[in-house]
């Protein structure tokens, strides 16, 4: 993935804050975290889940500005919601189907990442309508899956929501992270560059969905924090101001700085300022063959690096990236199909294939 001077310094810039770019300041008060964290009983290194790291650590304490208090309490509270919940379990056991349908209503990976490594995703709203139903539909599979006790809080609709924020976590993120044909391999990719498409969305569409997106937007602010880089929203009607009132207050001000509008005008030069064209959809003037509802189209490094996964092949359902000793990394197809677990290896990046 060779890298132009211009891209280089697009990737350089949001850079401050994460690993390899940490100020003195700022290295002292991760030491402090992980310190506490581990006194706390909440992070013990190379225990726990895979992805209970120092990336995610510091991503907790980027979103509390490097208040270690805060960004205990927040951690605290997300590993308390995780076990309360099984969050684990429900995307293992996770049905396939309802997984497929909750992708589409809502942001979907190309399978393609941006100058800095990151994973694009794409959300158009105008799908949602159409899908909504058998979305809906889909969720109630969920009250009776096997990770879904009675006491369980978190609603069917949230479960589906839930299953693809730890697609993201779990699969799309360590996978792109473990891509090292990229800008700044120092710097773990905990972030993600989303494209949301708004055109065609009525005012009384917006409304209707008001409660479906801030379910998103609370969810990801509590639970996956920092994990965006860039949101740019494309399309927007006359009477965007108005929507675009109700949705800035479901985020905090460092997640609206990270929001940008583009006039039709500046879509094309602004997404190729932050993804090659070879990687962006030709719906948004590049040159990438996908579109909302496709499998992930997965570049070429990924596809050369990581055996067994392309776009021709795409493994539906949940997927987890399972570190190896020593390096490198397995997919594995999780969730259920009509009832049977899942628990194959479908690619890996070095070593040898085997059992997870």
């Amino acid at each position: 993935m060779a890298t132009s001077e211009s891209e280089t310094e697009a990737s350089a810039s949001v850079l401050d804050g994460q690993i390899g770019h940490l100020s003195a300041e700022q290295e002292a008060k991760f030491a402090e975290f992980k310190a506490v964290c581990e006194k706390e009983g909440v992070y013990t290194p190379g225990k726990g889940r895979a992805t209970l790291n120092e990336v995610t650590l510091l991503r907790y304490l980027r979103a509390r500005k490097f208040e270690v208090n805060d960004a205990l309490k927040q951690l605290k509270d997300t590993e308390t919601w995780r076990e309360t919940n099984k969050l684990d379990e429900l995307y293992d056991t996770f049905d396939i189907d309802a997984f497929e349908e909750a992708r589409k209503v809502y942001h979907q990976w190309t399978g393609r990442r941006d100058i800095s490594g990151r994973p694009v995703y794409v959300y158009e709203i105008s799908h949602i309508k159409t899908h909504m139903q058998s979305f809906e539909k889909s969720s109630t599979i969920l009250k009776n899956a096997g990770s879904a006790s009675a006491s369980d809080p978190i609603p069917p609709k949230l479960r589906m929501l839930c299953a693809l924020y730890e697609n993201m976590s779990e699969f799309v993120l360590p996978l792109c992270n473990a891509i090292p044909d990229r800008p700044n391999p120092e710097t773990p990719v905990s972030t993600t560059s989303h494209i949301v498409d708004i055109s065609n969305v009525g005012l009384m569409q917006f409304w209707n969905l008001k409660g479906h997106m801030q379910a998103a937007s609370t969810l990801a602010t509590a639970h996956y924090p920092e994990t965006l880089d860039r949101l740019f929203i494309l399309g927007a009607p006359s009477f965007f101001p108005t929507v675009w009132g109700w949705i800035k207050r479901w985020f905090d001000p460092v997640t609206t700085s990270k929001i940008f509008i583009l006039s039709a005008a500046d879509v094309q030069p602004t997404l190729t300022r932050f993804m090659r064209p070879a990687d962006l959809p030709k719906k948004y003037g590049g040159e990438l063959e996908w579109e909302y509802g496709m499998p992930p189209n997965v570049d070429g490094e990924i596809v050369s690096a990581v055996k067994g996964l392309a776009a021709d092949k795409w493994v539906r359902g949940p997927l987890r990236w399972v570190p190896q000793p020593g390096g490198g990394g397995q997919v594995v197809a999780r969730g259920t199909d009509k009832g049977k677990a899942r628990d194959e290896v479908v690619a890996v990046l070095g070593g040898s294939e085997g059992a997870a």
